[in-house]
């Protein structure tokens, strides 16, 4: 009969009865680390939490760096990280994006109907916060 225990021995001490153990220490530190590596080294999508109707731009790009997502819909409400956000707000979240992430970028995810005034103010804040990539996100026409 196998029983898990101390660590493995081949029964050289008398006392144990000779049964071999198996330790699952190790194994389960094992599955720790692995766990905790894959949390670190996995990066996470930010969205703006909002569905909108991007413009299209013939001269849309796709961009790789981390990016802060702000989204402004037709009606003029705006959401970062799929909470509801107010204009005033918008700097301060963004200065604490760019703490944690000080490469990092800032796309407005703006509808088409949106108003520009509002996009260019949320522009505005962005930049105030000390974002040096600001971008209006767009998608490539279909062809």
């Amino acid at each position: 009969m196998l029983r898990l225990r101390g660590s493995l021995s081949c029964g050289s001490d008398p006392s144990e009865n000779g049964e071999p153990e198996i330790n699952m220490a190790p194994l389960i530190d094992m599955v720790f680390i692995l766990l905790i590596f894959f949390l670190v080294t996995t990066s996470f999508v930010r969205e703006a939490g909002v569905r909108v109707e991007r413009p299209t731009a013939a001269t849309a790009s796709s961009q790789k760096k981390e990016a802060m997502m702000v989204g402004v819909t037709d009606n003029g409400d705006l959401y970062i990280d799929r909470r509801q956000a107010d204009l005033r707000s918008v700097r301060g979240l963004v200065e604490q994006f760019l703490a944690t992430n000080p490469s990092g970028s800032v796309v407005i995810v703006a509808d088409k109907e949106s108003k520009t005034g509002l996009v260019i103010q949320v522009v505005d804040q962005a930049r105030l916060a000390g974002a040096r990539d600001v971008a209006v996100a767009a998608k490539r026409p279909a062809h």
